[in-house]
């Protein structure tokens, strides 16, 4: 076999080629020209080649350049291809034992890293399989490449009988790693439920579920538990934590548990000492605190000093008092802030665009038309008219709305003409259109241009004076200049007066206290979500041209002072706020200041705000470590206080990955309540699916509802109630505790429901009843026997106000679906019963909530006596009854809702009455 290629003297003599030598060694070919020499790979040859010709055969290479070798001999190219073919045969072998030999030692590192996580009874967390994947990708093994070559004869050739083998580490390598991963922590898992069952047994007065095992034995990095109400989740996270310690995963002193106040930590760190007591390890602590105690000593830790937080940053009541007494500096200080601070209450406090239309309105009228009522206590008929008629009554203007036009205009395809605004003063009519910018209509108002075309035809032939403003006007707020200008211009004197004596029948504006209340929210959202005033007005300016962007707009000339005198005040004290205490402990985290936590564990996490989720993120950033969030979002019922249920329904995307299991087991209602309050809460779908299922066996009936004929006797009817009750605790028909006693809730949507705790009741029933009056918020976390809901009446639970646009500024997109936050509010409520829910309405007032009950057929509606209650509901407002009354007409029947909706059914005629928010001519 020839081994040396060189031009044949005749082929360099025609070539005229400078002399070359291609030399075969061993398993390498040489190339010399003169004194130069260059080692070939295939590589070399990639780009040119061998190419016969007729006569001789030129070989090109690359070797930083093209080298073009002519005059080779075609006799000499068989053998030349021949050798070329053996450099790629042995190129394939050499990159594929390379490929192997990073494959196998690869899967030694994966096979010692589950040897090492066995032997330790750990979880293959994603940290460590995010570590064995990248140094997989970091080896550079084309997977493609490498099945091809294994395929090649040659590869198979030089393998030979370890070929099998060599398949079998192939397939681990090219393998779902993932999955294998999880199957591997799936068997850890049962294994484990095995190796720990004296551990979960004993870890808690009783013995963990298995959902609740589960929940502990899995210690992957970020872990979600989504807990059911009265499903035992702070027994799950007590029995992490001394797991977390039994397996010596992480130290006590590594390990912390975080409530949302003193009191929640203070029984989550007393429940896990009695359980270390259980276990027979008194001498090891784990630690429980609150957020805002754990901000305090990050941020003391990593400045040398820990901050100061004055009394009235920290508590509500003190806090609305201090905000008020800046509030009033600033008025003092400026004219102009006391003159937006006085508008902004009277004219555009009130804006319900987030309502709905069957809560938007205040009366109807007796055909069933829906009415806003204005400051002046006129029923106008859409929401801009009303801001339209408070501007003027806060500016002293006089005004008649809707006064019929003082020319005839009826005709049989007409009705009278009654214009929007008239002003006696200077005779001047005034027509709100809905026009946007283009001076166009809404879709939907069918023939509403032609409607205004006519309306000005006929003040140009009657001479009468017409002044026009649009809807485009007012969202921008030209419309307010436009208005003083057109009616100071006529001789009108604008005469603002924030103390202008209201009607009785007048819309009662904002308080003064209730917008304090609304600026202390914001400031505490604008804080959680780490804003500043830059980002305010960016979020105003990418607000959709429908929105009234001139009430966003005055809103911040308001906000944005009193951030500031709100920062001032902090700064003159040398203290911080809650919402920094989280905020700046999270930026220590963030620039370096090393966490004191491997395992951070989040109690109620549904209640998180942003703050404290990035707080959370910072804590356990670092590889390795930890995060345990408990929560129900079901119970998110603190959006007010700066929550955001984001955070839990988008755990993963928080967090970038984590598992997420559940508690659907309850030791706490019966199941009866289970299935109607998750029926009722779930049927937004924003909220988790969850399945719940009781224990609990059932006692008496779980839901009852309970009608009086008015709010005065509710109190009446729940002492019968607890006589009932009573009774049948005397008699035995009622099962007592293991004290002689039960437990009993009155709940309340608001602190004044405590109005319906009867009085005396511990004298008649406190040797066999233990009663207790809470607001419902202040109810989550805690359980009785009876629960007592004494406010189920229509705008009274569901609250209707609802969040203010302007949060829209400061919080991220809320929950969409109507009552949200109140239907959830609702759960909580029906859920710390143990045995039974009691409801109280009102005849014409019965919460749509309860409604809702009723119509899914979980309860019905009975007098005190438990009759059914039989009533016709008013078509028209949806809560009042129609009622016989007695007129100097005769008997006739209405709504029991008069003078609100003044809806009368027709003589022997079904009632069809209009319930439109809009006439065809208004917005």
């Amino acid at each position: 076999m020839t081994t040396q290629w060189k031009p044949s003297w005749l082929g360099r003599l025609l070539t005229r080629s400078q002399p070359w030598q291609l030399t075969l060694e061993g398993d390498r070919l040489i190339l010399r020209i003169g004194d130069r020499i260059y080692p070939l790979t295939a590589e070399n040859f990639a780009r040119g080649g061998i190419k016969r010709g007729l006569v001789w055969t030129n070989v090109t290479v690359f070797v930083g350049h093209k080298l073009r070798l002519e005059g080779l001999s075609n006799s000499e190219q068989p053998t030349l291809s021949q050798a070329f073919i053996h450099l790629e045969q042995l190129k394939h072998q050499r990159l594929f034992e390379a490929y192997y030999a990073k494959v196998t030692q690869w899967l030694e590192e994966v096979a010692c890293a589950i040897k090492t996580v066995d032997a330790e009874c750990r979880w293959l967390t994603h940290d460590l399989q995010q570590v064995l994947l990248e140094s997989r990708a970091s080896l550079g093994v084309n997977d493609a490449t490498l099945g091809t070559l294994f395929a090649l004869p040659e590869v198979q050739s030089l393998l030979g009988s370890k070929a099998f083998r060599v398949k079998s580490h192939l397939d681990d390598w090219a393998s779902n790693w993932s999955e294998r991963w999880d199957a591997r922590n799936k068997l850890h898992l049962e294994r484990e439920l095995e190796a720990c069952a004296t551990l979960l047994q004993k870890v808690e007065s009783r013995p963990l579920t298995d959902e609740q095992s589960r929940a502990v034995l899995c210690f992957d990095n970020r872990v979600q538990v989504i807990a059911s109400a009265g499903s035992g989740k702070t027994s799950t996270m007590v029995a992490k934590a001394i797991y977390a310690v039994h397996r010596k995963l992480v130290a006590p002193a590594a390990i912390i548990m975080l409530a949302f106040n003193k009191h929640a930590a203070t029984e989550l760190k007393a429940r896990a000492a009695e359980s270390l007591v259980r276990l027979g390890k008194e001498n090891i602590v784990i630690n429980a605190m609150t957020f805002h105690s754990l901000g305090l000593n990050i941020i003391g830790g990593a400045t040398g000093k820990k901050p100061h937080v004055p009394d009235w940053a920290c508590e509500t009541l003190p806090g609305l008092e201090k905000l008020a007494e800046l509030i009033d500096a600033l008025k003092d200080q400026s004219e102009a802030f006391r003159t937006n601070w006085d508008l902004f209450r009277l004219v555009f406090g009130r804006d319900y665009s987030s309502m709905s239309i069957e809560d938007l309105f205040e009366a109807f009228d007796s055909e069933g038309n829906a009415r806003l009522v204005s400051l002046n206590g006129d029923r106008v008929a859409s929401q801009e008219e009303r801001l339209i008629a408070n501007w003027l009554f806060y500016n002293g203007v006089e005004y008649a709305y809707e006064r019929p036009y003082e020319h005839d205009t009826a005709t049989a395809e007409r009705r009278q003409y009654f214009p929007d605004f008239y002003y006696p003063k200077i005779n001047l009519y005034h027509e709100h259109f809905a026009f946007d910018a283009n001076g166009q209509a809404p879709a939907h108002f069918e023939g509403y241009l032609e409607d205004a075309n006519w309306k000005r035809a006929l003040h140009k032939s009657k001479g009468t004076q017409l002044m026009e403003t649009t809807s485009h006007q007012l969202n921008s707020g030209q419309i307010f200049n436009h208005l003083k200008f057109e009616l100071t211009s006529r001789g009108i004197t604008l005469d603002p007066n924030p103390d202008r004596p209201l009607p009785d029948s007048g819309l009662a504006p904002m308080e003064h206290v209730e917008l304090i209340k609304v600026l202390r929210s914001f400031i505490t959202h604008f804080k959680s979500n780490s804003l500043n005033e830059k980002t305010l007005y960016e979020r105003l300016n990418t607000l959709p041209v429908n929105a009234f962007k001139y009430r966003y707009q005055m809103f911040l000339e308001l906000a944005i002072p009193v951030i500031r005198a709100w920062n001032k005040a902090l700064h003159m004290e040398r203290g911080i706020d809650f919402e920094d205490m989280i905020n700046l402990a999270a930026e220590h985290l963030e620039r370096g200041h090393k966490s004191p936590y491997q395992l951070v564990m989040a109690d109620e996490y549904q209640d998180a705000s942003r703050a404290r989720a990035r707080l959370c993120r910072a804590l356990v950033a670092a590889p390795h470590r930890f995060l345990f969030a408990v929560g129900d979002d079901w119970q998110s019922i603190n959006r007010f206080a700066g929550a955001d249920v984001s955070v839990m329904t988008g755990f993963r995307e928080w967090y970038g990955h984590g598992q997420v299991l559940h508690l659907e087991t309850t030791f706490r209602c019966p199941q009866a309540i289970c299935d109607a309050s998750s029926r009722f809460v779930s049927k937004n779908p924003a909220q988790l699916r969850k399945n719940v299922v009781s224990v609990t066996p059932a006692v008496g009936p779980a839901l009852q509802a309970f009608q009086v004929s008015s709010q005065g006797d509710v109190r009446d009817a729940i002492s019968q109630y607890l006589e009932t009750l009573y009774t049948g605790l005397c008699d035995g028909s009622v099962p007592q505790n293991r004290n002689g006693k039960i437990t009993v809730f009155v709940l309340g949507r608001y602190k004044n429901d405590r109005q319906y705790v009867p009085e005396g009741w511990s004298h008649r029933y406190g040797d066999r009843l233990e009663l207790r009056f809470k607001s419902i918020h202040t109810s989550k976390g805690d359980q009785a026997d009876y629960v007592i809901l004494p406010g189920m009446v229509a705008k009274g639970f569901p609250n209707l106000k609802g969040d203010d646009p302007v949060f829209g500024l400061v919080m991220p997109e809320g929950d969409t679906f109507k009552h949200g936050e109140e239907r959830r509010l609702f759960y909580v409520a029906l859920t710390r019963a143990r045995r039974s829910v009691a409801m109280f309405t009102v005849s014409g007032r019965c919460s749509p909530f309860l409604d809702e009950l009723v119509k899914d057929g979980a309860v019905t509606i009975t007098d005190i006596k438990g009759e059914a209650v039989q009533e016709d509901r008013c078509p028209v407002c949806k809560v009042g009854v129609i009622v016989e009354r007695n007129g100097k007409y005769g008997d006739f029947k209405s709504c029991s809702n008069f003078p609100r909706c003044k809806f009368k059914p027709r003589q022997n005629a079904s009632p069809q009455p209009k319930r439109s928010a809009y006439r065809s001519r208004k917005f």
